[in-house]
């Protein structure tokens, strides 16, 4: 698929360059104490998994001496460079905002914002799934980037080999167990999501949970000793009992919610008939292309479709404007 480092979080930036405008430096990264001290390294605040962003979209920047990292944990990122100067994440999860509702975190989709005192009025902390669109291929990147590996440290403090405690090491890249050696790295969890066709028709499902009318394709991890396509014909035939034949490769989408690594298939169904299993899905259907038009169009008032930018929304859109090659 020509166009598929165009998905949001797919680092393509919009000249049709292949770099991004980050340099994730990693033979820098055991330098990272002395890099902060650089005088023009900058930092992205970044609070219980949401980045400072500005009114207009784009994820903003401190230097390392300012007032709002004073509450910031001692795990500090080191992104990459930028332009020659170093650019770090730092984790200010452990500040107490005033009068925080709870009940919009737990969200499906949190809209909620977060202003700091230290900070001007239209920065705020802003869920990435609520500004994801607007953002930048750099920034969507970088934000990205912190959140995965934050939401990594903080549940892999005690090493797996012998449950001591561990220390960060490498700018945030790796973890070190200084009672039996081990290094731990970071994950990445691969999940196919597949765009499964039967002539003009899309099968499309939903989840426990989601919003009443939303509807995405069905998705689902990658186990041990499988491979993509056959992930892809899984998953369908356990979900729908719809049988998948020809796979193709499509686009990929890094998705920091927590882990993942979203792989985008076309699948070609080779049966029509659906059984949904209510442990796996809620509902699916097959959805024409003209009635997944009508969706997108917004008169549809009974379904909707997956989230602007996600890889869902991204191989809907490429499908029905034919852009699939």
């Amino acid at each position: 698929m020509k166009i598929a480092e165009t998905v949001t979080f797919g680092g393509l930036n919009g000249t049709g360059s292949y770099e991004s405008g980050l340099d994730r430096a990693a033979h820098q990264r055991g330098r990272s104490s002395e890099l902060w001290g650089d005088k023009n390294a900058r930092v992205l605040p970044v609070w219980r998994g949401k980045p400072l962003v500005s009114d207009d979209g784009a994820i903003c920047w401190v230097p390392t001496d300012h007032a709002v990292l004073e509450s910031a944990s001692d795990t500090r990122l080191l992104l990459g460079f930028i332009e020659n100067a170093p650019h770090f994440a730092a984790d200010l999860s452990a500040w107490e905002p005033e009068n925080l509702d709870p009940e919009a975190l737990a969200q499906f989709i949190d809209k909620s914002v977060q202003q700091h005192p230290a900070l001007p009025a239209d920065r705020s902390f802003t869920e990435i799934r609520s500004v994801m669109s607007q953002f930048s291929p750099l920034d969507a990147e970088l934000a990205a980037t912190a959140r995965a590996l934050f939401e990594w440290h903080r549940f892999h403090g005690f090493c797996s080999n012998c449950g001591e405690k561990t220390e960060v090491s490498q700018g945030g890249w790796q973890r070190h167990c200084n009672a039996c050696g081990r290094q731990h790295f970071p994950r990445t969890d691969p999940v196919v999501i597949m765009l499964v066709l039967r002539g003009n028709s899309v099968l499309v499902g939903r989840s426990p949970g989601w919003p009443e009318t939303m509807y995405s394709l069905l998705a689902g991890f990658l186990e041990p000793g499988e491979t993509v396509e056959a992930a892809v014909r899984r998953e369908v035939a356990e979900e729908t009992a719809v049988q998948v034949g020809r796979v193709d490769y499509l686009a990929s989408q890094p998705w920091p919610f927590p882990a993942s690594l979203m792989i985008g298939c076309r699948g070609f169904a080779i049966s029509d008939a659906i059984e949904v299993d209510p442990k796996e899905i809620e509902k699916a259907m097959w959805i024409t292309r003209e009635e997944m038009m009508e969706v997108f169009a917004g008169n549809r008032p009974d379904m909707t479709p997956a989230r602007k930018g996600s890889i869902a929304h991204f191989l809907l859109s490429n499908w029905l404007a034919d852009r699939l090659d």
